[in-house]
């Protein structure tokens, strides 16, 4: 029997994300009512009268071998009355579901959509301020044409075509055949002079993407897109001055098809559509945001005239509509490698008529054209130290190097880093715990959430988080409290929570037959309970092993023990502190001074591709010029994964770290005064 079929014996399950909030509900309860009952974070105005909309949800059907379940499409009643006044008087988008009208019949997963979740996420993405030398690959060009004369029967493109040689010594344009007609009437309104256009490809072809009657300034604007498994961000640029107008993000509503790569991958294989669906779906949310940024900058969508696209492997092939399955089995076959130019109407985006997109070479089967920009934006390649620069994410992008050579890899750490996977884990959200302290002597916490910028200490926290309250805790959040529960004494190597009697404090509390650490008690006033379980220890051991062994295969590869300089990148990577990222093991012992951040490097690295082509010219031949290590298939990265295991490191000294942070030395995993009562040795929960 397939293990994913639904066991009608038992209340239907129902799965939402991107949250990982799963729970059984009996048949019949509201998605809005399951939502409430679970705990997730579902929007509603009007009390489940059908009139908000805030409510709506995306059901997910088909097999999710992730979730261990099979969703079919009556897991859900069929629309009603109200649904189909709504969708006929407001609209709905297609799929969407009003959760407080429609019913939960079997094992289902539900998308919770920014739009309709209380605390909306807090996307951290942002263009890096840096000179850029312009050189755009689209330009306008101001032509006065020769009339049309009956003794030469040149036609309005032939004439055109003169006119752009003698002008500007252009030769060889091409026009779009839709564009023909527009060119006629342009050369008419504008007496023979037009304004056009000219976009140049990699290969060097130039043709017309825009035409306007007479001299004309349009709006002239393009995207750099970092297009991540986890979050979508983008710059609106003017292609005129360079000025970024616009910037922001969206969660990627790939989610809830699978949280890493490998899970979309598994998506495709066990679902017919399955890619065809991924892909309809990141184009949808790449034509939604580039909509939200136009209005934000006081512009038209069709004014956008290019867009450059930064992305790994797997969202590549699904942007592009190619078949991402041969990449999760070696040996990773690529459908394509190089950069790509391509006009944007062709993969779903609806920007102007004849936008165009390039997408910026990936590396390998596993390294993507993110790394690729990333390596463009710090360039590693041309400084003396030995840098390690580390893009964190859901799949992290790794490159080593200096002026001798470069390395790049990736290493699938997961969304744990991300809030998800994580007991009391969320998104970056207003209410979510982003900062950890705690006392050495007393063992008591503080804490900073998102959206105050007050410690929990201050008298006045309680009154400037009324609104949002503590709803959980983000990634940043539980890389600081797990590394400062090692630094108290909490928490020993091994990654095992002590007992309030080994620990000295009643915060550690017993759970089954582990520990966790209890970081904020509301449920007197109704509120959250935010701790931290031998579980989530767990789920970041593994995230931060993945992470370090990466690394530390570049560095065998390379040759040495040590490296001179690191840099946190990424929309994550910018919020981590350098000294937690030490403490837990993240990356290797380095002076904390030598540690930086870089921001979204990715997102910088298509910035200067989208503002200057000989930057794309550089980034192709870097990417050749890379030396790519596999960890899929490399031998010595289980050895350095479990090692990496140990907080921060089972064998690495770490010893430049303990010169300036206590790492105290207990071990809970003695059966004998800790409080396990007997609990088998080696036993980690």
């Amino acid at each position: 029997m397939n293990d994913t079929t639904q066991d009608t014996s038992q209340d239907p399950l129902v799965i939402f994300t991107p949250s990982g909030k799963r729970g059984r509900v009996p048949s019949g309860t509201t998605v809005l009512a399951a939502a409430r009952q679970l705990g997730v974070d579902l929007d509603s105005v009007c009390g489940g009268r059908g009139v908000c909309s805030k409510c709506q949800v995306q059901p997910s059907f088909g097999d999710h071998s992730k979730h261990g379940i099979s969703a079919n499409p009556d897991a859900l009643t069929e629309f009603n009355a109200v649904e189909e006044r709504y969708d006929r008087v407001r609209g709905l988008k297609p799929g969407r579901r009003l959760g407080c009208q429609a019913c939960v019949t079997g094992d289902v997963v539900l998308d919770v959509p920014a739009e309709s979740q209380v605390h909306k996420q807090v996307v951290r993405k942002a263009a890096t301020t840096r000179h850029i030398e312009m050189d755009v690959a689209t330009r306008l060009y101001y032509v006065e044409v020769a009339e049309a004369d009956m003794h030469d029967p040149a036609g309005d493109w032939e004439r055109t075509q003169m006119a752009l040689a003698n002008s500007w010594s252009i030769n060889g344009v091409t026009l779009p055949f839709n564009m023909l007609a527009q060119l006629q009437n342009a050369l008419l309104d504008g007496k023979n002079a037009v304004t056009l256009a000219l976009h140049t490809a990699r290969a060097g072809q130039t043709k017309v993407i825009g035409i306007w009657a007479g001299f004309a300034e349009p709006n002239l604007f393009g995207l750099a897109v970092d297009l991540g498994s986890t979050t979508i961000a983008a710059h609106l640029t003017d292609l005129i001055s360079g000025d970024v107008k616009a910037s922001g993000g969206v969660m990627n509503p790939q989610i809830r098809f699978g949280e890493d790569l490998m899970s979309r991958v598994s998506y495709a294989m066990m679902n017919e559509s399955g890619a065809a669906d991924m892909t309809a779906a990141v184009r949808d949310a790449m034509n939604t945001l580039a909509q939200d940024l136009a209005r934000e900058a006081g512009i038209s969508v069709t004014d956008i005239y290019e867009t450059v696209f930064v992305m790994n492997p797997v969202m590549h092939h699904l942007l592009l509509g190619l078949d991402p399955i041969p990449l999760g089995q070696a040996p990773f076959a690529l459908a394509l490698s190089s950069s790509l130019d391509v006009p944007a109407q062709e993969i779903g985006l609806n920007f102007a008529p004849n936008a165009q997109v390039y997408i910026l070479p990936l590396i390998a089967g596993h390294v993507g054209a993110d790394a690729a920009a990333v390596a463009l934006s710090e360039a590693p390649q041309t400084v003396d130290p030995l840098t390690l620069i580390v893009d964190v994410g859901t799949n992290a992008e790794i490159i080593l190097g200096n002026k001798t050579r470069v390395l790049a890899c990736s290493s699938p750490t997961g969304p744990a880093f991300e809030g998800a996977q994580i007991s009391s884990g969320q998104r970056a959200a207003p209410g979510a715990i982003e900062r950890v302290e705690i006392d050495l002597e007393t063992k008591e916490p503080r804490f900073k959430v998102i959206g105050c910028d007050l410690w929990s200490t201050d008298p006045e926290f309680a009154v400037q988080t009324a609104t949002t309250g503590v709803t959980g805790i983000c990634g940043s959040g539980i890389i600081e409290a797990v590394a400062e529960m090692r630094m108290a004494g909490l928490l020993d190597a091994s990654g095992l929570i002590g007992s309030a009697e080994a620990t000295g404090t009643a915060r550690c509390r017993p759970t089954g037959r582990t520990h966790a650490y209890l970081l904020f008690d509301g449920s007197a006033d109704g509120g959250s309970v935010v701790e931290v379980t031998q579980g989530d220890i767990r789920a970041i051991q593994l995230a931060k092993s993945a992470l370090y062994a990466g690394a530390r295969l570049l560095m065998d590869e390379f040759g040495t023990d040590t490296v001179d300089r690191v840099v946190l990148a990424g929309a994550f990577g910018a919020h981590i502190s350098p000294k937690h990222a030490m403490v837990l093991g993240m990356i290797p012992d380095c002076p904390l001074e030598h540690v930086t951040s870089a921001g979204n490097a990715a997102g910088t690295g298509a910035q200067i591709a989208l503002l200057n082509v000989a930057a794309r010219r550089e980034v192709e031949t870097l990417v050749q010029q890379i030396t790519k290590v596999e960890t899929a298939i490399e031998p010595r990265f289980q050895e350095h994964f479990v090692e990496a295991n140990g907080i921060p490191h089972a064998t690495a000294p770490f010893s430049g770290l303990r010169a300036i942070v206590p790492l105290p030395d207990p071990s809970f995993n003695t059966g004998g005064g800790d409080g396990t009562r007997g609990r088998r040795r080696g036993r980690r929960g």
